[in-house]
């Protein structure tokens, strides 16, 4: 099976166990690890078996893909931001983001009328900083270093969101393809959830290995991103985060964006 993730810590952190061996496997593994926007438009065409997802992509590939309830990426108090070298958000400004099809996309587009331009999420801050946008969307661990960029937050999307709802934030999941056997696809659902509770239990190991992908993160700025998006909410999806995905779907399709997606998970095997 190929299982792609992104070249970022938190997703490192969860594959952590499956990848290494430090558990029993009753399938082979192929890792895959490219940027989000880049599994986003792969999953279109069904390309991997399991791949990590942005929420607001499963919209256009919910037909090939289940929802794992394993691996979600939720945020409860902290989400994407929006920064500039202003102290607000500039008067018709292009604000840089990091794919089209990123969750954090559409929250910005839910949440403000603006120009958009699209960059690879690890070149927004110095895009910013270097005045080639006015403003950029920041997800991953730029959530935490843009003011070392002299950058001020004028927007913050998870307040935004939960001004309006009051429930967390869901980003990111993992999605598996249809088209395997039901069995394969609850094996690998509980070797997934083996794999994050490894982590969650043997957190230092599991860093050593995410620190691969820390793009120069400090231990302790890289333990602090992780534990903010692998926690309860990663191990299993609750209901209250299955209510929030169906909420972002229905101001997203109230507001002629997308249409909204049956949310078919694949749910806890223990």
């Amino acid at each position: 099976m190929r299982v792609a993730h992104t070249p970022d810590a938190d997703d490192a952190f969860m594959f952590y166990a499956m990848m290494n061996k430090k558990i029993p496997l009753n399938f082979e593994v192929e890792n895959i690890v490219e940027d989000i926007e880049s599994l986003n438009r792969k999953a279109l065409s069904g390309e991997y078996e399991v791949s990590a997802l942005s929420l607001h992509a499963y919209a256009y590939v919910a037909d090939r893909y289940r929802l794992l309830s394993a691996g979600a990426s939720v945020g409860d108090g902290y989400g994407p931001v929006v920064v500039s070298r202003k102290d607000s958000l500039p008067e018709n400004a292009t604000v840089a983001v990091p794919g089209k099809l990123t969750t954090a996309n559409l929250l910005l587009k839910l949440a403000v009328d603006v120009k958009t331009v699209e960059m690879r999420f690890d070149r927004i801050l110095d895009a910013v900083k270097n005045e080639e946008v006015q403003a950029g969307l920041l997800i991953h661990e730029a959530q935490l270093s843009y003011e070392e960029y002299g950058l001020k937050k004028v927007l913050d999307l998870y307040e935004w969101w939960h001004s309006k709802t009051k429930l967390p934030l869901p980003l990111g999941v993992n999605v598996i393809r249809r088209d395997l056997s039901l069995e394969l696809q609850k094996e690998f659902l509980r070797a997934m959830k083996e794999s994050i509770r490894f982590a969650l239990e043997n957190p230092e190991e599991a860093l050593n290995y995410a620190e691969r992908y820390a793009r120069g993160m400090s231990r302790d700025r890289l333990r602090k991103f992780v534990m903010m998006y692998v926690n309860a909410y990663t191990l299993e999806m609750p209901d209250k985060v299955l209510k929030a995905m169906n909420v972002l779907f229905e101001m997203a399709e109230k507001k002629g964006i997308v249409k909204k997606p049956p949310l078919d998970v694949l749910r806890n095997v223990d």
